[in-house]
C-alpha cells in the first residue's frame, strides 16, 4: 500500500478496522509519519495478522474502497 495513500485516508481506514477488529484503540491506530513498521506491528499484534496478512488485509480495504468509488464518484 503506498504510504501517501494510506497517510491521506486514515481517519477512514481507522474506522474500518476498528469495526472489524473490535479490539483495536485509537492508541493501537495512532499513525505518525515515518512510523509505519510501529503502526503495522500494533494491527498485528492486537489481530493476530503476520506482516503479510496484515498488508493483505489493508490492501483489500483499499481495493473495496477504490470499487466503491468507481461505483459512485464524488
Amino acid at each position: 500500500m503506498d504510504k501517501m495513500e494510506l497517510k491521506g485516508n486514515w481517519n477512514e481506514w481507522k474506522g474500518k478496522l476498528k469495526k472489524e477488529y473490535g479490539d483495536l484503540t485509537d492508541d493501537d491506530l495512532m499513525y505518525e509519519e515515518g512510523q509505519d513498521d510501529e503502526l503495522m506491528g500494533r494491527i498485528q499484534k492486537k489481530t493476530g495478522k503476520t506482516k503479510e496478512e496484515a498488508e493483505i488485509f489493508l490492501n483489500g480495504f483499499r481495493y473495496r474502497r477504490s470499487i466503491i468509488h468507481k461505483r459512485n464518484p464524488i
